[in-house]
């Protein structure tokens, strides 16, 4: 085959044999092109995609951890009835309860008729530090730098 191809080639006028190679170094350059420049793009992409999955890996497992250390801490140590705590913080920190009721799969609901978003989300915090954890919370404002609440508590492990 190879024989059979040398025949061919040296039965060309040296014209033609230069076109035949030019046509030949195109043809690579072409393929290359084609071909490995977008497979290289490709490979790069997905380093790029497979650092953003082990940064995500990451950041998702020490949130685990975190969850998990809190999960084995226990129930949080409570002085009283989950409501009466509530009620006794909520006092402190200044905000007036409209209502204060079991909520539904354990935990307390509360209402607040106005609150200011820093200091509530401060006390909320302040909540969670002390094994008290926020199950759900909904804001709505009112329209003069306050906002309604209604939300759901548990104390940690319940």
């Amino acid at each position: 085959m190879i024989a059979t191809f040398k025949l061919w080639f040296d039965g060309r006028s040296p014209r033609e044999k230069h076109l035949l190679i030019v046509m030949a170094a195109l043809f690579v350059v072409t393929v290359v092109w084609v071909l490995y420049l977008p497979i290289g793009d490709a490979l790069a992409s997905a380093k790029t995609r497979h650092t953003d999955a082990v940064i995500r890996l990451g950041e998702t497992q020490t949130r685990v951890r975190a969850v998990q250390v809190l999960r084995r801490g226990g129930g949080a140590q409570l002085s009283g009835p989950l409501d009466t705590v509530i009620r006794d913080r909520a006092n402190e920190a200044g905000f007036d309860l409209a209502s204060v009721g079991p909520a539904p799969g354990g935990g307390v609901q509360i209402a607040i008729a106005k609150a200011k978003p820093a200091a509530l989300l401060g006390w909320v915090a302040m909540l969670e530090g002390s094994g008290i954890l926020v199950d759900s919370l909904s804001a709505t404002d009112n329209g003069d730098r306050t906002v309604a609440v209604q939300m759901t508590v548990k104390a940690q492990g319940q």
